[in-house]
């Protein structure tokens, strides 16, 4: 290798450890501040955790409402995207075959709604009338088919060798039939990546909670800690005077109560990926081979 590739090797190694670190630090600071003891970490916290302590996950886990909104949150994200998966790639194989009545419109109209949208007002009085407020399917059906990810598992299956249904179609097997047992199981790099869309989407998700939930039973984690947020000092003042009571010497500040809401909130989405990630990048190079 040449001199001048070497240094080019090296400023590129780097550059990308700098960058790399730069989106790192910040989650490992969140982490390492929510288990140390507040008091010492308020007064300067870099690269390792002081008196590392659970306490304030402890105290936080205690409250009633995190406990409903952390299970709401995780039957929404995941009902959410198993329907959000076998709808979207269900139509996506339906808009490959010729012979589906306006399979051209249909498929414009859904490429169109990622240019436009009806807006904020018309979208409530729509879920409205459907009988969504207040009702867990809010957080299911609107979502069951995404354009994006129609447009990605639409152009992965045209990929497909057509070999692959017409040894079939010679069997005697239907459409669902090729569906369910073929193009589904062949089709899991693509499923993988909208699985991830999905999951971080519905894990993320508090708008709609927000203005058509009331119901405390429905309410998400999204907006359950965005509420504490608001509230972090007098729900530290609160967890501090029940650790006084218990004999603890431990006494959460507001901050503490801060960056350990952001990491429960994070931690499940940053579980997900490594489990995915493989299917991850293949799914979405291979969706978009052909337009």
């Amino acid at each position: 290798m040449k001199q001048n590739d070497i240094g080019f090797q090296t400023i590129n190694y780097l550059v990308f450890i700098l960058i790399m670190i730069v989106c790192i630090y910040p989650f490992y600071y969140l982490f390492i501040y929510s288990i140390s003891d507040p008091v010492q970490a308020a007064k300067g916290i870099y690269l390792w955790p002081k008196s590392i302590t659970f306490e304030t996950y402890i105290q936080m886990f205690k409250l009633e409402k995190i406990s409903i909104s952390f299970g709401v949150s995780a039957a929404r994200a995941i009902i959410g995207t198993i329907v959000t998966v076998f709808c979207t790639t269900l139509f996506g194989y339906l808009l490959t075959k010729r012979e589906m009545y306006l399979r051209k419109t249909v498929y414009r109209f859904v490429v169109i709604t990622l240019y436009l949208n009806s807006g904020l007002i018309p979208w409530y009085i729509t879920m409205k009338e459907l009988g969504l407020k207040n009702n867990f399917l809010l957080y299911i059906l609107p979502t069951a088919v995404i354009g994006f990810y129609l447009i990605l598992v639409k152009t992965y299956i045209e990929s497909l060798p057509p070999a692959l249904e017409e040894s079939a179609m010679i069997d005697g097997a239907g459409y669902l039939t090729i569906f369910m047992k073929i193009i589904f199981p062949v089709s899991v790099p693509i499923i993988a990546a909208i699985a991830v869309f999905s999951a971080v989407n519905q894990w993320n998700s508090w708008t709609d909670n927000y203005f058509l939930v009331s119901d405390k039973h429905l309410q998400t984690l999204q907006l359950t800690l965005l509420n504490y947020l608001k509230e972090s000092e007098s729900l530290a003042s609160a967890s501090s005077m029940e650790l006084t009571r218990q004999g603890a010497k431990i006494r959460l500040t507001p901050m503490t109560v801060r960056v350990t809401i952001s990491m429960i909130v994070s931690i499940p989405i940053l579980l997900v990926y490594p489990f995915l990630q493989r299917y991850f990048v293949k799914g979405i190079m291979l969706g978009a081979i052909k337009g």
